[in-house]
């Protein structure tokens, strides 16, 4: 078999008075699935549970970023979690010395070992 890139998928999400990395975190990668699907599986009979996915977080702080929180979202597949320095921070709004606004941005990057003879996939 040979793992090849079926799917990429982007999204947004921001904490607009938390500064909360994860929650920033965790709705970009919400944004990014909910504009996805995967219907190829039940075409070719393959299973879900045996794609690998690979989310890409950007987030000002990412050591903040909780990955096994983030790695539970998908619901199938073995997902691995890269967190780096990336997205945007803003004075949030209120009381002076508030929490600031955190914009995350995510990518999720589906692969699936493609059985010999069973179907081809042509670079473009």
């Amino acid at each position: 078999m040979t793992l090849r890139r079926i799917m990429l998928e982007t999204g947004a999400g921001a904490d607009l008075h938390g500064g909360d990395m994860t929650k920033a975190a965790r709705r970009a990668v919400e944004d990014a699935l909910r504009r996805s699907s995967l219907s190829l599986f039940r075409a070719l009979e393959l299973d879900p549970k045996t794609m690998r996915v690979e989310i890409l977080i950007g987030v000002p702080e990412p050591e903040k970023v909780d990955r096994a929180a983030i790695a539970a979202i998908p619901p199938y597949g073995t997902v691995e979690v890269k967190v780096e320095k990336g997205g945007i921070s803003a004075a949030g709004l209120g009381a002076p010395g508030g929490s600031d606004a955190v914009l995350a941005a995510a990518a999720i990057i589906v692969h699936v070992d493609v059985p010999e003879g069973r179907w081809r996939l042509r670079a473009s």
